[in-house]
Protein backbone atom coordinates (compact mmCIF):
# COMPACT_ATOMS: atom_id res chain seq x y z
CA UNK A 1 0.00 0.00 0.00
CA UNK A 2 1.75 3.21 -0.89
CA UNK A 3 0.65 6.21 1.76
CA UNK A 4 0.02 9.52 -0.26
CA UNK A 5 2.80 12.17 0.35
CA UNK A 6 2.19 15.40 2.68
CA UNK A 7 2.95 17.87 0.05
CA UNK A 8 2.84 21.73 -0.02
CA UNK A 9 2.98 24.11 -2.89
CA UNK A 10 4.26 27.65 -1.81
CA UNK A 11 4.55 30.24 -4.68
CA UNK A 12 7.80 30.73 -6.14
CA UNK A 13 10.48 32.96 -4.03
CA UNK A 14 13.71 33.61 -5.85
CA UNK A 15 15.38 31.12 -3.37
CA UNK A 16 12.37 28.38 -4.68
CA UNK A 17 12.94 29.29 -8.18
CA UNK A 18 16.81 28.45 -8.25
CA UNK A 19 16.08 25.30 -6.60
CA UNK A 20 12.88 24.48 -9.52
CA UNK A 21 14.77 24.99 -12.08
CA UNK A 22 17.49 22.27 -11.01
CA UNK A 23 14.51 19.62 -10.93
CA UNK A 24 15.34 17.21 -13.55
CA UNK A 25 13.22 14.15 -15.09
CA UNK A 26 14.10 10.67 -16.72
CA UNK A 27 15.67 10.93 -19.61
CA UNK A 28 12.93 9.28 -21.76
CA UNK A 29 10.83 11.76 -19.84
CA UNK A 30 12.41 14.55 -21.52
CA UNK A 31 10.57 14.80 -25.01
CA UNK A 32 7.09 15.05 -22.83
CA UNK A 33 7.82 18.39 -20.52
CA UNK A 34 9.60 21.47 -21.26
CA UNK A 35 12.71 22.61 -18.68
CA UNK A 36 11.25 24.07 -15.68
CA UNK A 37 12.36 27.57 -16.91
CA UNK A 38 10.48 27.80 -19.40
CA UNK A 39 7.15 27.33 -17.75
CA UNK A 40 8.66 30.10 -15.54
CA UNK A 41 9.25 32.30 -18.39
CA UNK A 42 5.36 31.53 -19.40
CA UNK A 43 4.84 32.60 -16.11
CA UNK A 44 6.64 35.75 -15.88
CA UNK A 45 4.87 37.02 -19.03
CA UNK A 46 2.78 39.94 -18.57
CA UNK A 47 -0.98 39.07 -18.37
CA UNK A 48 -0.23 35.50 -18.18
CA UNK A 49 -3.12 33.89 -16.07
CA UNK A 50 -0.52 31.11 -14.96
CA UNK A 51 1.23 31.16 -11.45
CA UNK A 52 4.22 29.19 -10.69
CA UNK A 53 4.70 26.86 -7.75
CA UNK A 54 7.34 24.64 -6.13
CA UNK A 55 6.12 21.67 -4.29
CA UNK A 56 7.37 20.63 -0.72
CA UNK A 57 7.60 17.57 0.65
CA UNK A 58 8.98 17.72 4.28
CA UNK A 59 10.13 21.08 3.57
CA UNK A 60 12.14 19.73 0.43
CA UNK A 61 11.54 21.13 -3.08
CA UNK A 62 10.42 17.78 -4.87
CA UNK A 63 8.78 19.17 -8.04
CA UNK A 64 6.83 22.15 -9.67
CA UNK A 65 3.61 22.90 -11.07
CA UNK A 66 1.73 25.96 -12.83
CA UNK A 67 -2.05 26.59 -12.03
CA UNK A 68 -4.17 29.14 -14.26
CA UNK A 69 -7.86 30.09 -14.37
CA UNK A 70 -9.22 30.18 -17.95
CA UNK A 71 -10.70 34.02 -18.83
CA UNK A 72 -13.13 32.57 -21.30
CA UNK A 73 -14.47 29.13 -19.54
CA UNK A 74 -13.53 29.83 -15.74
CA UNK A 75 -11.94 26.20 -15.98
CA UNK A 76 -8.34 25.76 -13.54
CA UNK A 77 -5.79 24.69 -15.19
CA UNK A 78 -3.02 22.18 -14.06
CA UNK A 79 0.65 22.88 -16.20
CA UNK A 80 4.14 22.12 -16.54
CA UNK A 81 3.77 19.52 -13.34
CA UNK A 82 7.34 18.54 -12.67
CA UNK A 83 8.57 16.05 -10.26
CA UNK A 84 12.18 15.24 -9.65
CA UNK A 85 13.17 12.14 -11.12
CA UNK A 86 14.58 11.02 -7.47
CA UNK A 87 11.14 11.32 -6.45
CA UNK A 88 9.03 9.93 -8.91
CA UNK A 89 6.89 6.72 -8.60
CA UNK A 90 5.75 7.46 -4.67
CA UNK A 91 2.23 9.58 -5.74
CA UNK A 92 3.67 12.98 -5.31
CA UNK A 93 2.43 14.13 -8.92
CA UNK A 94 -1.20 12.53 -8.26
CA UNK A 95 -0.61 14.60 -4.77
CA UNK A 96 -0.42 17.78 -6.74
CA UNK A 97 -3.38 16.89 -9.02
CA UNK A 98 -5.45 15.92 -6.08
CA UNK A 99 -4.81 19.28 -4.17
CA UNK A 100 -5.42 21.49 -7.28
CA UNK A 101 -8.55 19.36 -7.88
CA UNK A 102 -9.24 20.04 -4.20
CA UNK A 103 -8.53 23.57 -4.89
CA UNK A 104 -10.59 23.83 -8.03
CA UNK A 105 -14.03 22.71 -6.85
CA UNK A 106 -14.02 24.70 -3.42
CA UNK A 107 -14.04 27.55 -5.72
CA UNK A 108 -16.36 25.56 -7.71
CA UNK A 109 -14.30 25.37 -10.74
CA UNK A 110 -13.80 22.26 -12.83
CA UNK A 111 -10.33 21.53 -13.72
CA UNK A 112 -8.73 20.92 -17.06
CA UNK A 113 -5.06 19.73 -18.06
CA UNK A 114 -3.34 19.22 -21.41
CA UNK A 115 -0.27 16.13 -22.00
CA UNK A 116 1.19 14.40 -25.20
CA UNK A 117 -0.48 12.44 -26.27
CA UNK A 118 2.42 9.63 -26.38
CA UNK A 119 3.02 10.30 -22.34
CA UNK A 120 0.98 7.04 -21.70
CA UNK A 121 2.31 7.88 -17.60
CA UNK A 122 0.67 11.07 -17.81
CA UNK A 123 -2.75 9.78 -19.33
CA UNK A 124 -2.86 7.45 -16.67
CA UNK A 125 -2.18 9.21 -14.20
CA UNK A 126 -4.60 11.86 -14.81
CA UNK A 127 -7.18 8.92 -15.85
CA UNK A 128 -7.48 7.80 -12.23
CA UNK A 129 -7.82 11.14 -10.98
CA UNK A 130 -10.77 11.21 -12.74
CA UNK A 131 -9.51 13.24 -16.17
CA UNK A 132 -11.20 12.41 -19.59
CA UNK A 133 -10.13 13.67 -22.70
CA UNK A 134 -12.43 15.54 -24.71
CA UNK A 135 -11.10 16.01 -28.39
CA UNK A 136 -10.25 19.39 -27.35
CA UNK A 137 -6.37 19.76 -28.11
CA UNK A 138 -3.84 22.64 -26.92
CA UNK A 139 -1.35 22.88 -29.67
CA UNK A 140 0.22 19.36 -30.06
CA UNK A 141 -1.36 18.08 -27.11
CA UNK A 142 -4.85 16.85 -25.48
CA UNK A 143 -6.83 18.23 -23.40
CA UNK A 144 -8.47 16.11 -20.73
CA UNK A 145 -10.96 17.75 -18.53
CA UNK A 146 -12.24 16.89 -14.58
CA UNK A 147 -15.74 17.96 -14.10
CA UNK A 148 -17.11 18.80 -10.66
CA UNK A 149 -18.88 15.25 -8.80
CA UNK A 150 -22.39 16.42 -8.01
CA UNK A 151 -21.42 16.67 -4.27
CA UNK A 152 -18.67 19.13 -5.44
CA UNK A 153 -21.54 21.76 -6.83
CA UNK A 154 -23.03 21.20 -3.88
CA UNK A 155 -20.96 22.79 -1.55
Amino acid sequence: MVVAPEIELRAITPTLRVSVVSLDVEPEQRRFVAPVEHYLDLCDRPGSPWRPFAVLERGAVVGFVMHGVDPDDESAWIGGLVIDRAHQRRGIGRAVVDLLVARAAAEGRATALSYEPANAVAKSLYERAGFAETGERDGAEVVARRPLTSAERLR
